[in-house]
């Protein structure tokens, strides 16, 4: 069974120019998305600077998150690690918070062996009942979790539904595809592949995008979900331009400027995550003009 099924937004975490959380700015995006038609809230994930947050910052957002968003629509934390004691400890404690799932990133750095990867993931799925959707980002991890391997984790373990993948690779997402036969709930990890992916039997995106235009990210789902093809290939044309500006710099430095442009205040990034540049942010500023987000 899916967490979700839709659009879920991988919600940035707002920060005071101090550098300390700004956990009532967050509930105003929690609450952002929630009335404008977003299907799920991914919590501390990379969006999320995750990497940069203490634990205790970690759990204090997932358990703000599950409070603040009162199961109007699932809260998926991310709490993935290189390190298999802190994946564990990070899930296990989201799961006390009530989370409806949690996201797990494959061990970046350490680059473990397929069968490596099995035992990091299945220390989660043997620690807690919670369903986990795995995050495979070769791009930033340098390793690929294999089909073969995420068909038979989902195997072995009932609470392995959903896999977030951000490959760039549609031919391998087929590919997991069959060798699931469906039973794993797919979601884009990229802006500009949603409608593509949805033709090959995804389930929706987990999206940076939804952080500023979280309704027509919804509709390019529901529109595909409801036979409206050509609907949501417009909508997935007319924001490209704007997603390619949304990384034209590591993610989330673009979108956390995109807000504040929008008059969020969602504050600055954590080092080693610098200020935009600026011409990255003129073409950014224009993108945004361009579908009426800012005037």
């Amino acid at each position: 069974m899916s967490v979700f099924k839709g659009a879920a937004v991988a919600i940035v975490t707002p920060f005071n120019m101090d550098g300390s959380v700004n956990y009532d700015k967050l509930g105003e995006l929690i609450d952002f998305n929630v009335n404008n038609g977003t299907d799920a809230i991914v919590i501390v994930g990379t969006t999320g600077e995750a990497s940069t947050l203490t634990h205790e910052e970690h759990l204090e957002c997932i358990k703000y998150a599950v409070q603040k968003t009162a199961h109007r629509i699932p809260v998926i934390a991310g709490t993935g690690s290189n390190c298999t004691e802190t994946e564990v400890y990070l899930s296990t404690e989201a799961y006390k918070a009530g989370v409806d799932g949690v996201l797990l990133v494959s061990p970046y750095y350490n680059k473990a062996t397929q069968n490596g990867l099995k035992q990091h993931f299945g220390a989660v799925a043997k620690a807690c009942d919670v369903p986990i959707i795995l995050y495979n980002i070769p791009g930033r991890t340098g390793v690929n979790i294999a089909a073969k391997t995420i068909a038979d984790l989902a195997k072995e373990y009932d609470t392995i539904v959903g896999v977030k993948d951000a490959t760039g690779n549609i031919s391998g997402t087929m590919d997991l595809m069959e060798l699931t036969h469906g039973d794993v709930a797919i979601y884009s990890g990229e802006d500009g592949l949603i409608t593509p992916m949805l033709s090959v039997g995804a389930q929706g995106v987990i999206s940076v995008l939804s952080n500023v235009a979280p309704m027509d990210t919804h509709l390019i789902c529901q529109k595909f979900f409801d036979g409206d093809v050509k609907g949501s290939l417009e909508l997935q044309m007319k924001y490209r331009p704007l997603i390619s500006a949304l990384f034209s710099e590591v993610n989330p430095i673009p979108v956390k400027a995109a807000l504040n442009l929008m008059g969020f205040n969602v504050g600055p990034m954590r080092l080693p995550l610098t200020t935009m540049e600026d011409a990255n942010l003129e073409v950014l500023k224009a993108e945004m003009k361009k579908v009426g987000l800012i005037k």
